[in-house]
Parts: structure tokens; sequence; C-alpha cells
């Protein structure tokens, strides 16, 4: 059944994430301040965080092989890329986990998500981090049919890495959110499975982290206190505005597509996000729990888009989604 209505850590972590002094600095003075989980470091600002991880350089974690750039997808113009992050022990077979970065559909890397995919792997999971056509090579549905491929190549190459084929998950950012939603919710929808390789495996996940997704982009724009860029992005990724192709605006809504069959959810959002608002993942989370579908929300409160790169909130957003994942697949 559809819903019908509007579209709508350890000491690991902080040596994979937060390797500048100035990130050790700031996450000491939340805990010293007793600062809560999803609650503000009281003066700092988010530029200042940013210009500290500007200077974090990324060190894997001990304990995790990573294997760069394989091609997980072919195409006319480029081959889609991904990293591969999994534990250098154990016997498996571990749950996988898909990462899709976020940049408006427009830019990005499959390096953002490096720290998160790192760390799950310190954790027991493999995990890959994705590159994707963008909306300047190829509107949607193409990000959504790589995304998805992705999916499709970890069960064909479970054996091979120990991945468990019944243990999948997606996780994304902003628009990689909205791209990790929608395999949350499209796992079954044969006409949005695209042909971007190993069609003979599904590309059903069993689990969503969605950190400050689009699920719905009639009130995305509708509410979006950034209405400029927010139109921009969707225009080129959509093809056009709302009244050119609204039948297009439905079905890339992860919110449209929600039912029974839909994988569990969990949301983290910023409660002071300007680009997508806070109520994209309160209605969807509703939406969810309103067919029976597992769904939780992680409310930074304070935080803005991208909260969940930068402290205070990336050590327990980082923890809360190993949390979930630990419950769903362990």
């Amino acid at each position: 059944m559809q819903v019908a209505g509007k579209l709508k850590l350890s000491s690991v972590i902080l040596c994979v994430a937060m390797a500048a002094a100035g990130l050790f600095a700031a996450v000491s003075a939340a805990k010293a301040s007793g600062q809560q989980e999803g609650q503000a470091v009281p003066g700092a600002t988010r530029a200042d965080d940013q210009r500290a991880a500007a200077h974090a350089a990324f060190v894997l974690p001990p304990g995790v092989v990573v294997e760069r750039d394989i091609v997980y997808t072919t195409g006319e113009q480029t081959n889609q890329k991904m990293d591969l992050y999994r534990p250098a022990s154990g016997a498996g077979p571990f749950p996988g986990v898909v990462f899709i970065h976020g940049g408006a559909w427009s830019s990005g890397s499959k390096a953002d998500f490096q720290r998160q995919a790192s760390y799950l792997a310190t954790r027991g999971y493999v995990c890959v981090s994705i590159n994707y056509r963008l909306s300047a090579e190829a509107p949607y549905p193409a990000a959504l049919y790589d995304a998805k491929a992705a999916v499709r190549w970890m069960r064909a190459n479970a054996a091979k890495y120990g991945i468990d084929p019944n243990r999948l998950a997606a996780a994304g950012g902003s628009s990689g959110g909205q791209l990790a939603a929608m395999l949350g919710t499209t796992g079954l929808v044969k006409t949005l499975e695209g042909d971007a390789g190993n069609s003979g495996y599904s590309s059903r996940v069993q689990a969503v982290v969605a950190f400050n997704p689009l699920t719905d982009f009639v009130s995305a724009i509708e509410k979006t206190q950034n209405p400029e860029a927010v139109t921009k992005a969707v225009y080129a990724f959509l093809g056009g505005p709302l009244e050119k192709v609204p039948e297009v605006y439905v079905e890339a809504s992860p919110i449209a597509h929600v039912s029974t069959d839909s994988a569990s959810f969990l949301l983290l959002h910023g409660t002071a996000d300007t680009t997508l608002p806070f109520s994209q993942s309160v209605e969807m989370r509703e939406a969810l729990q309103s067919v029976g579908i597992r769904a939780e929300l992680y409310s930074a409160q304070g935080g803005n888009h991208g909260f969940f790169n930068f402290p205070p909130f990336y050590e327990p957003a980082l923890k809360r989604m190993q949390e979930f994942l630990d419950s769903v697949f362990k």
C-alpha cells in the first residue's frame, strides 16, 4: 500500500574524524560543559568548525582495509567508481552500507563520507562510498539508477568481500539523503531499477540512514529559506519547475513511495536547517510510522545543513547511526 498525501564511539571515532587539534578541542569543550547529545556548543560557530575540519587530514583507522576507485558500473561517457572499506580481519559475512554523498546532485565526491564509512568498518561493516552521475551529465533518474547499481554490485560481490547480501543499508546526506531514501522506498518498483549493471540482483535495502534529506520536492521548495539555491539545484536535477514536470516531482520524492515494504529509517536533521527544512524529516518519519515501518528521528538542536560533519554533532550522530544499524542487523 502507498501513502497518499502531499509530496513531501570510542577513541577510534576521534582518530578517524577529528585528527586536527581544533576538532579535538571543540569536542573536549562540549564534554567539559556537560553538553548533551543533539545540542550545540555555546560560543562555537559553524565557520570555526568548518575551518578546523578543513585542516583535519583523513587518517585510515587501524584494522580497516580500503580499496579505492572500484568501477561498479560503466556508461557511454563515464564509469562510476566507489571506494570500499572493510574490516581487515573477521570471518563475516558482514552487513554492508552504501554511502551517497550530497552536493545538490551537481557536485561532491565519494570521499565525503570516508570518515563515516571507515568508522563503521572498524565496527564490523563493509562500506562503499560512491560517485554517481551528476545533474550536469545526466538528470534524474540517472543518479538513482547508479545508486541502485551500487547496491546490486554489493550483492553480486558479496562472496568476494564477505558481505551479507541480506543485510544492506543505504546512507546519504542532503541530496544523497534523497537518493538513500529512494533506495529505501522503491526497492520493489521495477520501473525505477535502471540498467546500470548486475541486473540479476535486487537493489532493495533493509535500512536507511538519511542526514538532512530532501524527502518531498514540492514542500522543500515551498518551505526552504534558501529558495534560489534549492530551486536551481532541483530544476537542474528534475528537468525544470514543478509546472513543467509535475509527475517527476512526485516520482522523485521518497515520501510518495512510502509503503509497508519500505526499509527501516533513521533520519538525522538539524532543527535550524535553512536549506532543507527540519519538517522534511518529521513528515517522512510520520509517513513511515503511519504504515507500521520503523522510523526514528535524531534532532540536532540548533544544527544547520551539514551539521553531522562538524562538532558538536559529528560524534553523537556517528554513534546514533551505528546504534541504529546494529539494532537492525545484529
